[in-house]
């Protein structure tokens, strides 16, 4: 039997341990159970029922499941896996659909590939405090990060195309094996390169169970239940910022570039209505972000028709903050050029240094300004979990909208993004259109329609992912994995401020996951800032062998490295990441 913790295990990760057949469920204090159900039974082939799913299926109070004993809702409150009770029901014209069967086989096929993709990583991390590439029990070296080739090369070893005839199960299970040989495999702990990281077992589960449904959560009429999750988790996400009001919420989008300009489109339209139906016409618009501030603003600016010069560059502290009286300077500015300044992006959370700006100051301009406060917290945001950290988040209460990315560091698959505000009527006035042929009003008077509040009409229900991420781990559960990335971070903090190879950026405790330096061979800096970049550069790609990938960015000295750690990373990994560091940059700097 295999366990899965649901909660978290000292660290606040999930943890799992493999033997074979069946699955149990250990609450995160060596109890065995089944999500805090009593165990009614345990079927033979080691699965578990509980109590609860003996007495109901799914509100009906009728159970029933087949001879492997496994039970499956067939949407009338009885479970049982054919939906029908007869594997071998036909068609009238004497068809059989198998498809059941097909998804059963392939699904079986498949599981042969992926578990030992992910337990790789697993037994890869039981080294990784060695700074070296794995070594399996034969004595062999795996990469299990990354088969790392160039463009070209991976071009020939895929020999990836596309048949005139099918190649069936066997051509599928040869592609999949391929794809999952050539990817960087996200489950090693030494993928510390951006800023989303690892899945999670219930990520997993959350991605099958929407390709199983595979609907357009675009209109309640096809999505009745997804409509509701969603509506029911925006709404719990908002009020964990403060968005506390009657009509306070959320909608899920592509990803936090889509969040931040759905953001920007229902800004102008509110504060200046006309825009809906004549354009930027007769309005020379400025937004402002941070120097810091992520690239898709400008991206966003560039859509809505603005151009990019009309997103202003707001300068930042030492801490790569936000000045607001800069802000407000550079507001002033623009209104005596006679432009029209509306939109004002801060950050929780920076891209490249993890800061997170000071909103209530950034508010007090915005307000004396009738200008719209966006906060883009796609990757800072879920710090609002943890109560040792949610302070740096003040002021997120203040905000029109607030965009926040449960993929990056809570885990969930990508992708997932949510747009939040006070009042999502404001959403709806500034997005609506007459599309009578798919939206529906509701006699309630709430948007039931969700693409009517976005920039999408196809939408995939992303949100379910975080609904079962949360429903699986809890409020508590994400607080204690948030608590421990940060954990993290300090400890690489104080490893890297301990080697006398590595020069910190900043003196300072990162305010969130990234932790920035620089190789400095002997304890010394060149004073050049290309022989800096060179270095940088040549040693991040010299980790890659070793098993581990981070990043680096542009700095005043040149570029600098970039680490960023997550709910998952454990401090052996973060010794032998230092240990690479060092040896990699001595053996090619001495």
């Amino acid at each position: 039997m295999s366990a899965a913790t649901n909660g978290s295990t000292g660290n606040g990760g999930p943890s799992v341990a493999s033997r074979n057949g069946g699955s149990s469920f250990i609450n995160g204090k060596g109890n065995a159970s089944a999500r805090g159900n009593n165990i009614a039974q345990t079927n033979d082939d080691g699965t578990i029922v509980t109590e609860q799913q003996m007495a109901s299926a799914n509100g009906n109070g009728h159970a029933a499941a087949n001879g492997n004993g496994h039970s499956a809702a067939n949407g009338h409150g009885t479970a049982n896996l054919n939906g029908n009770g007869n594997g071998n029901a036909h068609l009238s014209d004497g068809t059989k659909l198998g498809r059941a069967e097909e998804v059963d086989d392939l699904l079986t096929a498949v599981r042969e590939l992926v578990i030992p993709f992910i337990k790789a990583a697993d037994d890869a991390a039981t080294q990784k405090h060695t700074g070296q590439t794995y070594r399996t029990p034969s004595g062999e070296t795996h990469n299990v990060l990354v088969d790392y080739q160039k463009p070209a090369d991976l071009v020939s070893r895929l020999k990836m195309t596309l048949p005139e005839e099918g190649k069936g199960k066997e051509g599928l299970m040869d592609s999949i094996q391929k794809v999952l040989q050539y990817s960087v495999n996200t489950w090693d702990q030494g993928f510390m390169d951006k800023l989303f990281s690892t899945n999670t077992p219930v990520g997993v589960i959350s991605d099958l169970v929407l390709s199983v449904l595979n609907t357009n959560l675009h209109v309640y009429q096809v999505s009745p239940a997804l409509t509701v999750i969603e509506k029911t988790t925006a709404r719990a996400l908002a009020n964990m910022f403060g968005f506390t009001g009657p009509h306070a919420g959320g909608i899920n989008c592509q990803g936090g570039s889509a969040s931040n300009l759905t953001s920007m489109v229902v800004a102008r339209n509110t504060l200046y209505p006309e825009c809906r139906s004549s354009g930027n016409a007769g309005h020379d618009f400025v937004v402002f972000t941070s120097v810091h501030g992520h690239y898709s603003v400008e991206k966003s600016a560039m859509i809505c028709g603005m151009g990019s010069g009309s997103v202003w560059g707001v300068p930042v502290d030492e801490a790569g903050r936000m000045k607001p009286d800069a802000l407000r300077e550079m507001v002033r500015r623009a209104k005596a050029e006679g432009k029209t300044p509306f939109y004002v992006n801060a950050t929780a959370g920076t891209t490249v240094r993890g800061a997170y700006e000071p909103l209530e100051e950034i508010s007090a301009v915005c307000k004396e300004h009738n200008l719209w406060m966006h906060v883009d917290g796609s990757f800072g945001g879920p710090a609002i979990f943890s109560k040792r950290h949610k302070n740096k988040l003040r002021g997120s209460h203040l905000a029109d909208s607030l965009t926040v990315n449960p993929h990056k560091m809570m885990n969930v698959p990508s992708t997932c993004s949510f747009l939040l505000g006070p009042d999502m009527s404001i959403f709806n006035k500034a997005n609506t259109t007459a599309a009578g042929y798919l939206f529906h009003s509701h006699a309630d008077g709430e948007v039931w329609d969700l693409a009517d509040l976005t920039l999408q009409c196809g939408r995939r229900a992303d949100s379910l992912k975080l609904a079962l991420a949360w429903q699986y781990y809890g409020t508590a559960g994400f607080e204690r994995q948030i608590d421990h990335a940060f954990d993290m971070a300090e400890y690489l903090f104080g490893k890297i401020g301990a080697s006398p190879s590595l020069e910190l950026l900043s003196p300072e405790l990162p305010s969130c996951l990234q932790v920035c330096f620089y190789y400095a061979p002997g304890g010394t800096m060149s004073v050049d800032s290309a022989v800096n970049t060179k270095m940088t550069s040549t040693i991040v790609h010299g980790l890659i062998p070793r098993g581990f990938m981070v990043d680096y960015a542009p700095g005043e000295k040149g570029s600098f490295l970039r680490v960023v750690v997550n709910c998952q990373t454990q401090k052996g990994t973060l010794d032998g990441l230092v240990k690479a560091i060092e040896e990699v940059g001595k053996e090619l700097y001495g």
